[in-house]
């Protein structure tokens, strides 16, 4: 009996190793204080704001963190700055597997935003645009290249990027609330709620902006937004948020009338994810320990990022973040389940299961002929915890099961009478 039982808990944990393997994937997003020769800003020149230099300490930066997704705000117009950040920065030191989306610009103006990725872990797949009266929303649908991809096994993610209309005053923040307001109209308009993240400059300075409470408390709960580090509150000139603070990295712009002044004092800057990201149910998760803003470390409340000494990055690392920018880059780290498949691909079925899962189970099956399904479901450490089973024609079955169990992860076991089965992560 006892041989039995460590059997069957050594099959559970190999299957466990299978479902729950893991990559990690960070993810960092950087207004880039315009990188470009032509930013229509008299005081950003080429002797304030000169892009060789700005090549130079983005390089830095980027090396110190090796982000694996690099979304930024303010690229100059053109696909041709896109190529210069890859080369002159990105794919360097040795580093040449760095690819960028494609662009688009269609609202106007000198700035534009951009998705740059490590393509040994991801693919581009598709690319999105929501125009504005300011500047292009942009979505990127890519791919995680896992080891089941031959068999047509992944995992997608979709990352937005705003730069939302800049300004204190009610017609700014009514601006900002239509940009969201647009995203969210675009978001459902695809109908694929699922792995998407939304980061970039907000220009919003409090939780309670009309803005930001369109994407978080959206009237339809599966494309609605969530703050990984969840940190509401008037975030303006408040020392309790000093530790969240991205903007400004100056305390004056008499040696740069290009920056911004008044030292750090603003959460501009903002990485929001969905549901899906946020519990981790379709297969990626965010990591809010691992949410920050490089080189803030609560110790610069209306100081610069270098006074009082910042002892967060190496020195130079500081520097660069100091003459490249007035905005510093937010970082977080998502889990990826690396080996997608849980089991083999063998069975003649369909199957989709709707997670999270709420009071009851759903399941989507689509059979090729009459059978028996037996299904069992697992908790984390092996132990089954309910099974039922369901006679089903051929064709497509929707069905409803009770699901009475804690919040938690749980392994579902689909079996039919060939003995061929499929596992599923389930989150309650």
């Amino acid at each position: 009996m006892k041989k039995k039982f460590f059997m069957t808990g050594l099959l559970f944990a190999v299957l466990l190793c299978n479902a729950f393997a893991q990559d990690t994937l960070k993810m960092m997003q950087y207004n880039l204080m315009y990188y470009t020769t032509n930013s229509g800003v008299s005081d950003c020149n080429s002797v304030t704001n000169n892009i060789d230099a700005k090549d130079g300490y983005i390089e830095t930066i980027f090396h110190h963190v090796m982000p694996d997704v690099i979304c930024v705000c303010e690229m100059g117009s053109s696909s041709s700055y896109a190529d210069r950040l890859l080369n002159n920065a990105i794919n360097t030191q040795g580093v040449d597997y760095y690819r960028h989306g494609p662009f688009t610009n269609y609202s106007g103006g000198y700035i534009a935003n951009m998705l740059f990725y490590n393509s040994r872990k991801l693919t581009f797949y598709d690319h999105y645009y929501v125009t504005t009266s300011y500047r292009d929303i942009n979505g990127y649908k890519m791919y995680y290249n896992s080891r089941e991809l031959a068999q047509g096994d992944t995992v997608f993610m979709t990352f937005w990027i705003m730069h939302l209309k800049a300004g204190s005053s009610e017609a700014n923040e009514a601006s900002r609330h239509l940009q969201t307001q647009r995203l969210m109209n675009k978001l459902v308009s695809l109908g694929a709620p699922g792995n998407n993240i939304v980061s970039g400059d907000f220009n919003i300075y409090g939780s309670s902006e009309a803005a930001y409470q369109e994407m978080v408390n959206y009237s339809n709960s599966l494309y609605r937004f969530y703050d990984p580090i969840d940190r509401p509150g008037n975030w303006n000139n408040n020392a309790q948020f000093a530790d969240i603070h991205t903007q400004s990295t100056h305390t004056t712009n008499y040696d740069n009338g290009c920056f911004s002044s008044g030292g750090l004092d603003d959460r501009f800057d903002i990485i929001l994810v969905s549901p899906y990201v946020y519990y981790g149910s379709d297969r990626v998760r965010v990591l809010p320990e691992t949410y920050h803003a490089l080189g803030q470390d609560g110790n610069r409340f209306n100081g610069s990022v270098l006074q009082p000494q910042n002892n967060s990055v190496p020195q130079n690392v500081a520097q660069a973040l100091y003459n490249q920018s007035d905005h510093l880059p937010v970082i977080t780290e998502f889990l990826v389940d690396a080996h997608v498949g849980v089991s083999p691909y063998n069975a003649d079925y369909q199957l989709r299961v709707v997670n999270p899962v709420r009071g009851q189970l759903e399941v989507l099956l689509q059979t090729e002929e009459p059978d028996m399904y037996n299904f069992e479901i697992f908790s984390i450490d092996g132990k089954r915890v309910g099974a039922f089973e369901e006679a089903l024609t051929a064709g497509a079955h929707t069905l409803h099961h009770a699901f009475p169990y804690a919040k938690g992860f749980y392994i579902l076991k689909i079996t039919n009478s060939k003995g061929q089965s499929r596992n599923v992560k389930l989150v309650r």
